[in-house]
């Protein structure tokens, strides 16, 4: 019995070490996320090398390659965990769709995206930059993040009676309408805070006009026999 009990705490042993060491894996790769945040909180993501990123991390250069293939790898893997979490707080805002209140719906929409931006500003900085002037791997992944984000925008377009007869291309389209409305705002805001205190009001005054026009014409369009 002696001997079981031992062995059983052996393993036990064994299963916490590797639990640590999962952990620091996790923190690690953490670390590097965050210090590349940092990094391009002023600068271009192609102009940072991955010797600062491991510096900054608290790693030796070789060990970079533990948590990321690449320098791109990172990037991507930035850009995707940026997405995520912007799809995600806008789900919200979405469902508001369902309820057919234009304004109602822009200005909800438009709150929670807005809070989540100051929230993460790097990440957004990091994706607005990086959308039309960075790496071409980075650049693909923001586009394809993108059109994700309209797509599912689009079905939940496809869920308001008024639009049942829309086709799936005219239900695409007024979503990138709208995405590209949401995204124009984050880049002013974040690009124009040297306008002064009033900027931002006046960002989102204009954003939200936007919008209810997109939503006043959807209602008013024919969709197209296409299906």
């Amino acid at each position: 019995m002696t001997r079981t009990r031992r062995s059983g705490s052996a393993h036990g042993g064994r299963e916490a070490d590797a639990e640590t060491r999962a952990d620091r894996k996790n923190r690690t790769r953490q670390a590097l996320i965050g210090t590349t945040l940092d990094l391009v909180a002023e600068r271009s993501f192609g102009s940072i090398s991955l010797r600062e990123v491991a510096r900054g991390a608290g790693i030796v250069p070789t060990a970079f390659y533990r948590h990321f293939a690449s320098m791109e790898d990172l990037g991507v893997t930035l850009v995707e965990d940026s997405m995520r979490v912007l799809r995600r707080t806008l789900r919200e805002g979405r469902r508001d769709l369902a309820a057919r209140q234009a304004l109602p719906t822009a200005k909800n929409s438009l709150d929670i995206l807005l809070q989540h931006v100051h929230d993460n500003e790097p990440a957004f900085r990091f994706l607005i930059r990086e959308q039309h002037g960075g790496l071409a791997e980075i650049r693909r992944a923001i586009d394809t993040e993108l059109r994700l984000f309209s797509k599912e925008l689009a079905i939940d377009l496809s869920r308001i009676p008024d639009l049942a007869d829309w086709s799936a291309d005219d239900l695409e389209l007024a979503a990138e309408l709208i995405v590209s409305i949401m995204l124009t705002a984050v880049a002013d805001i974040l690009d124009g805070e040297h306008r002064g205190r009033g900027a931002e009001s006046a960002i989102i005054e204009r954003t939200q006009r936007q919008l209810v026009i997109v939503f006043l014409g959807m209602a008013q369009w024919e969709p197209s026999d296409d299906r």
